[in-house]
């Protein structure tokens, strides 16, 4: 096996697993999330919360990993544009580590001041604007629209694939840019 096909299998792998890291996270988060006044009020599940944080920790790692193992294989198309997904992937990491910080924000709320309910709600809040920005705004550029260009012009995927983030992408930029305008509410998880 050559090494492009080594990174590429790698670049699977790690793509696969920023999906099953972040759609466990955010379970796991629901509870500090929904209600975050409740959960420093009540018998919060500090240990799933802490699970939550390490299985993000583990996509911020996956995320850059993509990006890295990806770069010498696309770089070949377009040097510029495979600089701008590895850059991409790193700042998606920095909202979702700031993301880790406020959700565990919550849990110290909860352990040292459970009458602070209202620095909870705003911890929380946080963190969906860390979810906005970073994965909301930046993943339609990276994922989609560089990422998409860089296999639909190298062919390394069918090409109708390489359209769902040609497409995709811009229509996933748009719904937050009206989400963050309060042009329309996001949709619940």
């Amino acid at each position: 096996m050559n090494d492009d096909q080594r990174n590429a299998r790698i670049f699977g792998v790690l793509f696969i697993i920023t999906f099953v890291t972040s759609i466990g996270a955010l379970a796991l988060f629901q509870s500090v999330l929904d209600d975050p006044a409740g959960y420093i009020a009540g018998g919060g599940k500090d240990s799933q919360i802490y699970l939550g944080a390490f299985l993000e920790f583990l996509l911020v790692l996956s995320n850059v990993g993509t990006a890295v193992v990806l770069y010498p294989i696309v770089r070949r198309q377009d040097e510029l544009l495979s600089i701008g997904y590895v850059a991409a992937r790193i700042i998606e990491s920095v909202f979702i580590a700031a993301g880790i910080i406020f959700v565990l924000g919550v849990v110290s709320l909860r352990q040292d001041s459970p009458n602070a309910a209202d620095l909870a709600v705003s911890l929380a809040a946080l963190k969906d604007w860390t979810f906005l920005l970073g994965p909301g705004m930046v993943v339609p550029f990276g994922n989609g629209l560089i990422l998409g260009y860089l296999m639909y012009k190298s062919g390394l995927v069918p090409r109708r694939m390489a359209w769902f983030g040609l497409v995709g992408g811009p229509l996933l930029l748009i719904g937050n840019v009206g989400v963050l305008f309060d042009l329309w509410t996001k949709p619940a998880p």
